[in-house]
């Protein structure tokens, strides 16, 4: 009998599993609003040179500020005041001849005097991260996500060893600790030291939820149990827009989005480990008492009369209990070294794509809180419909499409003129939706594609591989400086490449989790049939010897 087998038996898709999704919703709701925090805490806002050293009481002083913008800063291209530059001294002759093209320009001499209308404060003004520094305002979030990159590679590891759930509660106090540390940061090197190890947290809540949740539920309601968790990521994303606009002060906001995580670690001890974990390092006891407890919720109170203890051990098939897998076992044998390269080419584009247009959201005609909104809110009608797609379709076909449009709507808007802002935000948020189907697939797509040995390791490794994408695509955007479309034609390629590498992977729609090494490695295909024909006989000859005993 396999795991999913007793899954069946115990209802894999009851109250339990909806109390396990549901608690831990509440750290996956904060999840967005620290990994999309930088389109509000580092926004930059207008801004120009400041120019109170050149008011010396002459005839400067008597101008309007209008004027005083005129003769002070040069006009652009586009014919908007410059926010790096400035004259050296007041060209007064401008105000009745406008030609300023050939006169000497010099960077801001005395810093800058920003636009606060729309963000009170932001690291961008505090610390002036304009113009010659922008690099740095954009390497913050790059900081971020290599904390979680490498806290990918840390869980993973730890995970497999010592649990999920003990993992878990470490991930929720790493990362409100330094959730509120960063808030209160005095210099940008300590802010970007708290921020990477707030990334290193929060990717610990990532992964564990996600392979938690999968692992409690049977094969037929995994797609909704994914789809259930991955929608409190775009309901925390919608929230993200209406606390920025509510709280438009940058460390307030730290920790206005970092306070939740405490109500997380009061409802982790509700939260079970999980039983396969449990079975497949000889933890047998813990699990079979896990197990009763999931009957019980679930009104299956037979289970201890079908299922015995000395049988459990046998469910997973591990032969030696005792080993410790590692990274390694993920290219130790052919299949696996297979898969783990092309899992990670995927997982390396849809984390660059998703970002490259999440952290994006200006020039669009609108401001960044109803961008924003708008971006998140596209996310659940994607959902919805990837739902239905991935019980239609199968999951290689869903990875593949999402990736494929999603590159096409990017191709689209390089060639839409910006001032055809209307087309631009139109197919933007639709591209935005299809690249949020892509991360939605992928995460479910991969705890189904590894098996449970390594499975916290793969994705681990998977979510090192999004990390490395994402750490590069706010470095990317960058690039706009060299040539306007260049950071659209990076994302876009990249998007239709993992596409097309994700056509290369084998199907797992209505297939047991494999559960170790072997089942990659063995030649056949996994049987997509819940319950084998002789797992079957075997049960049905059970039941009715259960049936003697009871007559």
């Amino acid at each position: 009998m396999k795991f999913d087998n007793i899954l069946e038996e115990i209802d894999g898709c009851g109250w339990f599993q909806v109390l396990i999704v549901t608690l831990l919703c509440i750290p996956r709701v904060i999840l967005p609003c620290h990994f999309l925090l930088n389109n509000f805490i580092a926004a930059v806002p207008s801004h120009h040179c400041d120019l109170s050293a050149l008011d010396d009481g002459s005839l400067f002083g008597n101008l309007t500020q209008e004027q005083r913008l005129t003769v002070s800063i040069p006009v652009q291209e586009d014919g908007t005041p410059s926010s790096c530059k400035m004259f050296p001294e007041p060209q007064f002759h401008i105000l009745s001849n406008s030609n300023n093209s050939d006169l000497v320009t010099v960077p801001c001499q005395n810093g800058w005097v920003y636009d606060n209308s729309t963000f009170k404060s932001t690291m961008a003004t505090e610390w002036d991260l304009v113009c010659d520094r922008k690099g740095m305002n954009k390497a913050t979030a790059t900081i971020f996500f290599v904390g979680v990159m490498i806290g990918a590679i840390a869980f993973g590891t730890l995970t497999d060893k010592f649990g999920r759930k003990p993992m878990l509660l470490v991930s929720y106090t790493i990362s409100m600790v330094f959730g509120f540390a960063s808030a209160f940061s005095n210099s940008y090197t300590m802010f970007g030291v708290m921020r990477f190890f707030t990334g290193f947290g929060l990717t610990g809540i990532s992964i564990i939820s996600t392979v938690l949740s999968v692992e409690w539920v049977d094969i037929k309601h995994r797609a909704l149990i994914g789809i259930t968790g991955s929608m409190a990521w775009s309901f925390g994303n919608m929230m993200l827009a209406g606390i920025a606009y509510q709280v438009n002060d940058w460390r307030m906001l730290m920790i206005a989005v970092s306070a939740p995580l405490g109500l997380a670690i009061i409802t982790w001890w509700w939260l079970p480990e999980s039983a396969r974990w449990l079975i497949a390092n000889g933890k047998v006891e813990r699990a079979h008492l896990y197990l009763e407890k999931c009957a019980r919720f679930n009104n299956r109170k037979d289970f201890t009369s079908k299922i015995k203890l000395e049988h459990l051990s046998d469910v997973v098939g591990t032969d030696n209990h005792n080993k410790t897998y590692s990274y390694l076992d993920l290219v130790r044998t052919p299949k696996m070294r297979r898969l783990a390269l092309l899992t990670g080419i995927v997982w390396y584009g849809v984390a660059s794509t998703y970002y490259g247009i999440s952290l994006n959201i200006t020039g669009f005609g609108l401001n960044v809180y109803l961008t924003h909104f708008i971006y998140s809110a596209i996310e659940v009608p994607a959902k919805m419909v990837i739902y239905f797609c991935l019980d239609t379709i199968g999951r290689k076909h869903c990875q593949a499409g999402t990736l494929l449009l999603t590159g096409t709507c990017i191709a689209i808007n390089i060639f839409v003129p910006k001032g055809q802002w209307h087309v631009r935000t139109i197919v933007a948020v639709l591209g935005k939706g299809l690249s949020e189907a892509s991360f939605t697939t992928v995460i479910l797509y991969t705890a189904e594609l590894y098996p449970t040995v390594v499975r916290q390791n793969g994705l681990g490794y998977n979510n090192f591989m999004a990390r490395l994408g994402v750490s590069i695509a706010p470095l990317i955007i960058l690039l706009e400086d060299v040539w306007k479309p260049l950071p659209e034609v990076i994302i876009c390629c990249v998007s239709i490449l993992s596409g097309l590498v994700a056509f290369l992977l084998p199907e797992t729609h209505n297939a047991r989790l494999p559960e170790t090494i072997e089942d990659i490695e063995q030649t056949k295909k996994r049987n997509p049939i819940f319950v084998s024909p002789l797992e079957k006989t075997e049960i049905l000859l059970k039941s009715q010897k259960n049936n003697e005993l009871d007559q």
